[in-house]
């Protein structure tokens, strides 16, 4: 994610703010310019920076869902690119609801952001109405919600978003890590299985080969993971425990790796401890591209761990990724790069 500063002062922000704290600006995010934009009267539009608040507001969900994301302003109030992919969110009555809502809206901001950097497609419903992408936000609380991806829609359970929750949920499934951020990574790699591999004959042959036959029985390989776990030495070859359940969440596991990586690097390249090539805009180009890639962030992955032991947290990437993984991480990069480049 991009350092951002504030075009009026020069202030530093965070991806989230919609307010300069320093000079009061009112702020919005352009995900075309990938910055944060001034929305000023007409007389100051000009500025570098700004844009005209005749023009544009910020999205409708800006106190439902905490988007500072910006809208083009027309005779009916719009939602962003992030916040319209919602196909179904909580109750207006549902107030706890509601505000576990605006936490998983955020996460979702951001990995919409990591998507567009990446320049991978992302068609809606909209124009793909039978496997276009959607997010259906619920609560558990309600009614019996599962978090996974059929056909383009992605389920959340917004009880995510509760950090007690969250962590018994971890624990108990013996994971070191569960984000939010992470879910929404995971499921959204289903959707790029189906998006950009399963079309291709030559892509399908390749994942076959490392990671399995993806029409597997899944109902029956979900079974057998609940019920006998993880193989023994599942170490050497998956980059999780879930990974071997089945070829298709293998598959999921390591596209939500590489967004990890990617961005982290990202983030990191911006504020001055990684490398300039480690950003977005610097694509690792070539046979050597994905091993640039983990050549910068193996010491930068072993560094964060220490800086976290230091203020006496877990490691920030508490996860080894053996030469088996890296293999189908590799191909990940490729399909991505080969699509997008």
């Amino acid at each position: 994610m991009r350092d951002f500063h504030c075009p009026n002062c020069g202030q530093r922000l965070a991806f989230e703010n919609s307010k300069c704290l320093s000079c009061g600006a009112r702020l919005g995010f352009s995900l075309d310019d990938m910055a944060l934009l001034v929305i000023a009267p007409e007389q100051e539009s000009e500025h570098a920076g700004a844009v005209d608040e005749r023009k544009y507001r910020l999205c409708a969900n800006l106190y439902l869902a905490e988007c500072n994301w910006l809208v083009e302003k027309g005779p009916v109030v719009k939602l962003c690119q992030s916040c319209t992919l919602t196909r179904t969110r909580p109750d207006d009555a549902d107030g706890k609801a509601l505000a576990a809502f605006a936490v998983a809206e955020k996460a979702k901001r951001r990995m919409i952001a990591e998507l567009h950097e990446l320049k991978l497609p992302i068609v809606g419903r909209d124009e793909d109405p039978d496997y276009g992408l959607a997010f259906d936000l619920l609560s558990s609380e309600q009614e019996k919600v599962f978090t996974g991806h059929a056909n383009g829609v992605i389920t959340l359970d917004l009880a995510e978003g509760d950090d007690v929750h969250r962590e018994q949920l971890r624990v108990a499934m013996e994971e070191p890590y569960r984000t939010l951020l992470g879910h929404f990574r995971h499921e959204i790699g289903h959707y790029y299985f189906y998006r950009l591999v399963s079309g291709s004959p030559e892509y399908l042959q390749q994942f076959n080969d490392l990671f399995g036959d993806p029409d597997l029985d899944y109902q029956a390989a979900l079974d057998r993971h609940y019920s006998e776990g993880a193989p023994a030495g599942w170490e050497a070859t998956y980059v999780s425990s879930y990974a071997t359940m089945h070829p298709a969440e293998d598959w999921a596991e390591t596209f939500a790796h590489y967004l990890h990586i990617r961005d982290t690097l990202d983030t990191a390249a911006a504020f001055g401890f990684a490398p300039a090539g480690a950003t977005f805009d610097r694509r690792a180009l070539g046979p050597s591209g994905f091993d640039t890639i983990i050549d910068l962030w193996l010491p930068l992955a072993w560094s964060l761990n220490m800086v976290n032991r230091s203020m006496g947290h877990p490691d920030l990437y508490p996860f080894v990724l053996p030469a088996a993984v890296l293999e189908k991480m590799c191909f990940v990069h490729t399909v991505i790069d080969e699509v997008t480049g």
